[in-house]
């Protein structure tokens, strides 16, 4: 009985030490969730500039 709960003991070990030191896991890179337009500071400044370049349509 003492061989096999020391068989079980050194199987559990090695386990434990393959997962926490050898094993080297696959991570799935974290995906950036999507901005949308209105929350995009890229995109706003870039309308701002083309709102200042347009000459201006309301003085009809």
């Amino acid at each position: 009985m003492i061989p096999l709960l020391a068989a079980v003991g050194a199987i559990t070990i090695a386990v434990l030490l393959w997962r926490a030191l050898g094993a080297q896991r696959i991570s799935v890179p974290q995906r950036r969730p999507a901005v949308a337009p209105d929350d995009d500071p890229e995109f706003l400044r870039k309308l701002s500039e083309q709102q200042r370049k347009r000459p201006d349509e309301t003085d009809s």
